[in-house]
């Protein structure tokens, strides 16, 4: 039985007749795909491109399932990899970019042809890029976010991903980091410090605290979109809170999109005056630059327009429902 077989019959995803008429098949890995707008997206590039090529959901925790997938022969040189498996796909690979090292997670795998004709697997972190993007394709002038510290909200891959494009693209000084568990933020500030990007790292732990420092400028949300309930989620709102009322306001990139890109924490930034960058814009940012590593072509080669123009008609469509 091939890969591609054996994956539509573990997860339904598309019949292998029709696996068949494609000329090339990526994946998308992970856990709670349905409502992904990553299929859509690719799809939107491929057919702007003619490209006979498709990315198929893997809803899996199936690893091994995965690992002998990407070794088909119609496999097209990449795949998106999500929750759960970001960080435990790195030891299955064979090379790693800088920023996939130094972020510690992996996003994007593509594929190499060494001298001798074998397949080397790849490892790429472009969330980091899309974060960067999100705020440089969408702020007038981000120069003005430079020299002031920036804001992270949450404690896990993805505000990894921020601390590292906040620090090495966007020149910000401290790095203020609110999340609900104390843990969670020192295993960040430890490992990003042993990768050599932890320097003025703040866990701002009390409002008293977030009252007294400098307002930050560029900002990223990385948590998902509920109320808060327990006490540890109610005092990081409050936090959040404090800082969003500073006079001097900043630019909020808001990252969560599922169900909905206007989310909580979107409205109290908006409310207080803010800039709030959709997550749908860093979405386009990492994804067009997947397909850099995929078709070969430089960003300018691929459809940009056409894809925002495809994400924007989905966000509208979920917003009916």
């Amino acid at each position: 039985m091939s890969a591609a077989m054996s994956i539509t019959e573990t997860t339904s995803i598309i019949p292998a007749k029709e696996i068949e008429q494609l000329d090339k098949h990526g994946y998308l890995f992970g856990q709670k795909l349905a409502a992904s707008m990553s299929p859509m997206l690719h799809q939107t590039i491929y057919g702007a491109l003619s490209l006979r090529w498709e990315q198929l959901r893997l809803d899996s925790t199936d690893m091994p399932l995965f690992l002998e997938a990407i070794k088909h022969p119609d496999f097209y040189a990449g795949a998106s990899v999500t929750m759960p498996h970001k960080v435990a796909i790195i030891p299955h690979l064979d090379e790693v970019t800088d920023e996939c090292r130094e972020v510690g997670a992996c996003n994007t795998i593509f594929v190499r042809e060494s001298s001798d004709g074998r397949r080397i697997f790849c490892g790429a972190n472009t969330d980091t890029v899309g974060v960067r993007d999100a705020f440089l394709k969408n702020v007038p002038s981000p120069e003005a976010l430079r020299g002031r510290p920036g804001m992270v909200i949450g404690g896990g891959g993805a505000a990894r991903s921020a601390v590292y494009a906040l620090r090495k693209w966007l020149g910000v000084t401290d790095i203020y980091i609110i999340n609900r568990e104390k843990s969670e933020v020192d295993a960040v500030i430890a490992e990003c410090a042993n990768r050599g990007y932890g320097q003025g790292l703040i866990h701002v732990e009390s409002v008293e605290q977030a009252e007294a420092l400098e307002g930050p400028g560029a900002s990223v949300a990385c948590v998902p979109d509920f109320p808060p309930r327990t006490e540890a989620e109610k005092l990081a709102r409050s936090i959040l809170e404090a800082m969003l009322r500073k006079e001097k306001k900043g630019v909020l990139l808001e990252m969560c999109y599922n169900p909905t890109p206007y989310t909580e924490i979107w409205a109290l930034a908006q409310n207080e005056g803010w800039e709030v960058i959709l997550g749908t814009e860093a979405l386009i940012w990492q994804g067009l630059e997947q397909d850099k590593y995929w078709t070969g072509l430089d960003t300018s080669q691929l459809p940009t327009e056409l894809v925002r123009e495809a994400v924007a008609k989905e966000l509208a469509r979920k917003s009916r429902l």
